[in-house]
């Protein structure tokens, strides 16, 4: 799994939580970076914050799609335009800062799960689903 984010601490928050959970994880600070990463082995998901600096969500998404990849994006954003924006890229699924440990697996093991077989994945969307706090574990960036 990729995470890309320009702000480190969450970048390595988010990383903590996916790796606690027993997911393998890679991090990127800016799309340039996260591109690069896909030389090697593709990640089985990108959690992808839009706004950064170099290259930034929409596009990181527009040259991972112009060499080949087909890799789900699970948007992970602050902005209140979340849900558009994840329309827009088409992407598997959307995550609204600040979430907690429970929010964030459960929306990567629905992304995961709503990408697999042989349906295409924006048939799949799970845009517009909420998801409630749970309140029994939780992280703090910052």
């Amino acid at each position: 799994m990729l995470v890309v984010d320009d702000d480190v601490s969450i970048l390595r928050l988010v990383a903590e939580m996916l790796e606690d959970e027993g997911y393998e994880t890679r991090m990127a600070e800016n799309g340039r970076q996260a591109l690069a990463s896909l030389d090697g082995e593709p990640p089985s998901l990108v959690v992808l914050d839009m706004r950064m600096p170099v290259v930034d969500g929409w596009e990181f998404t527009r040259l991972m799609r112009e060499r080949g990849f087909d890799i789900p994006i699970l948007v992970m954003t602050a902005a209140q335009d979340a849900r558009r924006w994840a329309q827009e890229i088409d992407a598997a699924g959307y995550i609204a800062k600040p979430f907690d440990i429970d929010q964030l697996i459960d929306a990567v093991r629905r992304t995961l799960s709503a990408t697999e077989g042989d349906e295409p994945r924006s048939t799949l969307s799970i845009l517009g689903r909420w998801f409630p706090a749970r309140g029994s574990r939780g992280y703090a960036a910052g």
